[in-house]
Order: structure tokens, then C-alpha cells, then sequence
């Protein structure tokens, strides 16, 4: 750029050179030059989140008489655009900054308030007036917090709720298909492929309940705590004025948290929802691993299922065919274990007032967040919805399953099952053909007991 291409801005530590179209101020550009580490920024849930708080607190900051109508409505006006994604260029700082994440606080005041002095046509301070009430140490936690309850309400859990639902649909469709059961990948009694569905759901029916408790705690804000949590420069009614400004604007019942200090002293809440999305990442895995088991093959493998054909599986082997989508959820599952740790150790980065890992936090949340929701809607629409039952198959392995002999246990006793099972194994041959040898028990009472589909519903076999 020329010279003429850039502006000259000041703060507290003298001038810096800032581009001349930018909206961001010294702050944000010395921020740019101190930390040119990932080449990301930081995510657009966490924007909305620092713009709707930016909203709140200049409606709070009016409603108590500390800023004039005028000068409230274009800080609202302008923290609303950023709230709306309409400036997200104007937000270049990097995840890896000052650790209480001041960068992007900064930023995002130095944002607003360029738009408000457009709007007002008089001067709009980014410390003085937009940051009034507030500090970064309150308001980036609270970021976290509601950048996370949003895209929580908004996304993970529908997306959970889809993929739990189109389980459930499936697991009646499937409810009398039995398949080999299996324990330690060997061959166990026979289940449906519906229960074998319906235990999926059940794990995502307690991801949700985990996650919908953990989002309560997320509810409660530190906002009003200001520097250390003492709430100095704030009005003692700020924080819970200021939740009751915020919870119509995100349309999320907010609280302020019973003590200030422990909410941007400690993370345990951010903590503790990162870990809840670790599990439902673990359930994830589970599954997807499941599916590619059963859809393994299709001569060599179990090839139970087939999965919907959606790309050719390789680049030398032609009409190869592989699980793609299950293969993505796994990796994003490994992604979201990954960022727990990095959580874990995030959460205990402070030293007494303070949180130092806070950007950390953010970044890694919401990435979270937005994997697992991606990924349970492929999941749900590109793998669970389409994938066929190959029965022929399943029929065919059951029938030599010597576990079946389990059954027998009640009337022959363990010892002379094992004696069957083992033939049965050694032979290749059906149980029922095996059992029918070496007992006196009739073929009719012999696949009465033995019926796979009764054999699913548990109980001693009448």
C-alpha cells in the first residue's frame, strides 16, 4: 500500500499506522503485528457473541443514565451489525493473542465504535464508551459463554436431535432383522439390527441430557465483574440489568453468576461443556465405527449392511467402495478429544483473578461445536438414512452361530452345551443339526428353542 492507503491512530503506548479502510483502531493493529501465529481469527460465533454483549451493555449503560439516548442507540446500532456477521473482515486477530483475549475485546470496541461516530457524527470512544461498565476480563468469559449457548441451542442440538430421531425410525423399521450379536468381536447371542440402533439412540438421548445440564451452568454470566470481579467502574445494578438486556437480544435466558470472582477466575463451566462434547464425540465414534464393521466386506468383512455408494473408494482398485462418511465422523471425533485436552489445560492456565487461556477456550469450543454438528447431519443424511440391510447374509452367519447353544443351557446344562457348540464349530454345521444328535430333545422343541428373533427378547426360553 501507498501512504496515502493508510491512517495514523493513537493510544495509550503513541501512533501506529492502521490500513485506511479498516474500522479497527491502534489496538487491534498492534495486535495484528504482535501475533502473526495461526493465520486464523477467531470464530463467527464468538463475533456475534462480543457484538450482542456490546448491544446489551450500551442499552444497560443508558437504561441507568451513565450514556446519553443518542450516543446508546448508535453504539446498539453498531454492535448489532457486528452481531449480524456485516463486519466480520474488520476482525483480523489471531486466536493465539494476550491471553485474556484484550485483542479482540479491543477489536471489537474499536469496530464499534467507528461505526457509531459514523452514525452519531460525533466522536464515539472505543474505552470511554463502548467498553463503559465493562473490561475484558468479564467480557470475554461471557463471550465464551454465550457464544457456546448459541450455537449449542442453535445447531449442535437440533442436529443431535435429527440424528437421534432418523435412529430411532430406522431401529422400528429393523426391529425384527436379528444379526449375530457380538462381544469382543466374536460371535454372542443374536440381537435386531433395531436394538443395536436403539442403543445409538440411547447414547444421544444422554449426550443431549448431558449437555442440556451443562448449558445451565453456561447460562450464568460473569459480565459486572469487570477487572477482577469487584465490579470497580460499574454500577452496582449493571450485571443484572445487563442479563436482562442480553436474553431477549440472543433469545437465551441468561443469569448473572452468583460470584463474579469464580466466574473469570475459573473456566469449570467451559471445562466441564467441552468434556460433555468429548462424550458425545466418543458415542460418535462408537457408531460410525460400528457402521463400517458392519458394513465391512463386501465378500471378506461382515457386510451385514451396505452403506449408500456416494464416491469411488480408490484411486488404483476400480469399483472399490469405501464407508467415507462414517471414516469423516471418526476423524472429527478424534479432532474433539484432541481440543478437550487442550481444554484441560486451558481451564487450570490462571493465576488468581484471571484465566490467561481464555481465546484458547473460545476457538476451541466452538470448533468443536461446529464439527459435531456437521458431522451428525452427514452422518444422519449421507449414512444412517440410506443404508440398506443385506439379510441373506446376517441369516446365514446365524444359523452356524454356535452361542446359540446358550439357549440350550436351562435344559442341558452348560457342560453338554459346550460339547454341542464345539462340534457344531468344528463341523460347520447348525446347532440345531448338532443338538438334535446329541440330545433327546425334539426338532420342534429345538427351534422353538432356538429361534434367533425370541432368543433377542431375553429371559429363559419357554
Amino acid at each position: 500500500m501507498s501512504d496515502q492507503d493508510y491512517r495514523t491512530e493513537r493510544d495509550s503506548l503513541g501512533t501506529v499506522r492502521v490500513p485506511g479502510a479498516a474500522l479497527y483502531g491502534a489496538q487491534t493493529q498492534r495486535a495484528i503485528e504482535n501475533f502473526p501465529i495461526s493465520g486464523e481469527v477467531m470464530p463467527r460465533a464468538f463475533i456475534r457473541a462480543l457484538g450482542l454483549i456490546k448491544a446489551a451493555a450500551a442499552r444497560t449503560n443508558q437504561a441507568l443514565g451513565l450514556l446519553p439516548e443518542e450516543q446508546a442507540d448508535a453504539i446498539f446500532q453498531a454492535a448489532q451489525e457486528v452481531a449480524s456477521g456485516s463486519h466480520d473482515a474488520h476482525f483480523p486477530v489471531d486466536p493465539f493473542q494476550t491471553g485474556s483475549g484484550t485483542s479482540s475485546n479491543m477489536n471489537c470496541n474499536e469496530v464499534v465504535a467507528a461505526l457509531a461516530t459514523r452514525m452519531l457524527g460525533q466522536a464515539v470512544h472505543p474505552n470511554d464508551h463502548v467498553n463503559m461498565s465493562q473490561s475484558s476480563n468479564d467480557v470475554i468469559p461471557t463471550a465464551i459463554h454465550v457464544s457456546n449457548c448459541l450455537l449449542a441451542t442453535e445447531g449442535l442440538l437440533p442436529a443431535l436431535s435429527h440424528l437421534r430421531q432418523l435412529l430411532d425410525r430406522r431401529a422400528q423399521e429393523f426391529a425384527t432383522v436379528v444379526v449375530t450379536g457380538r462381544t469382543h468381536l466374536m460371535d454372542a447371542m443374536p440381537v435386531t439390527l433395531g436394538q443395536e440402533l436403539a442403543a445409538w439412540g440411547a447414547q444421544l438421548a444422554q449426550g443431549a441430557a448431558r449437555i442440556g445440564d451443562t448449558l445451565q451452568r453456561l447460562q450464568a454470566l460473569p459480565q459486572g465483574g469487570t477487572a477482577v470481579g469487584s465490579g470497580i467502574n460499574a454500577h452496582p445494578e449493571f450485571a443484572g440489568r445487563f442479563v436482562r438486556q442480553l436474553s431477549p437480544l440472543a433469545g437465551i435466558a441468561f443469569q448473572s453468576k452468583d460470584n463474579l470472582f469464580e466466574g473469570m477466575a475459573a473456566q469449570d463451566s467451559a471445562v466441564e461443556f467441552g468434556a460433555q462434547l468429548k462424550v458425545l464425540a466418543v458415542s460418535l465414534m462408537k457408531i460410525a465405527n460400528d457402521l463400517r464393521w458392519m458394513n465391512s466386506g463386501p465378500l471378506a468383512g461382515l457386510g451385514e449392511i451396505r452403506l449408500p455408494v456416494l464416491q469411488p473408494g480408490s484411486s488404483i482398485m476400480p469399483g472399490k467402495v469405501n464407508p467415507v462418511i462414517p471414516e469423516a465422523v471418526c476423524m472429527v471425533c478424534a479432532q474433539v478429544i484432541g481440543y478437550d485436552v487442550a481444554n484441560t489445560v486451558a481451564g487450570q492456565s490462571g493465576n488468581f483473578q484471571l484465566n490467561v487461556m481464555l481465546p484458547l477456550l473460545a476457538v476451541n469450543l466452538c470448533k468443536a461445536q461446529q464439527l459435531l454438528t456437521n458431522a451428525m447431519r452427514c452422518l444422519a443424511d449421507r449414512a444412517i438414512a440410506g443404508f440398506e440391510v443385506v439379510p441373506e447374509r446376517s441369516a446365514a452367519v446365524l444359523a452356524r452361530n454356535p452361542v446359540l447353544v446358550t439357549a440350550l443351557n436351562t435344559v442341558l446344562g452348560y457342560e453338554q452345551g459346550a460339547r454341542i457348540a464345539k462340534r457344531a464349530y468344528a463341523e460347520g454345521r447348525p446347532i440345531l443339526e448338532v443338538a438334535r444328535e446329541m440330545s433327546e430333545l425334539s426338532e420342534a422343541e429345538l427351534q422353538r428353542l432356538l429361534d434367533p428373533l425370541t432368543l433377542t427378547r431375553g429371559g429363559i426360553p419357554e
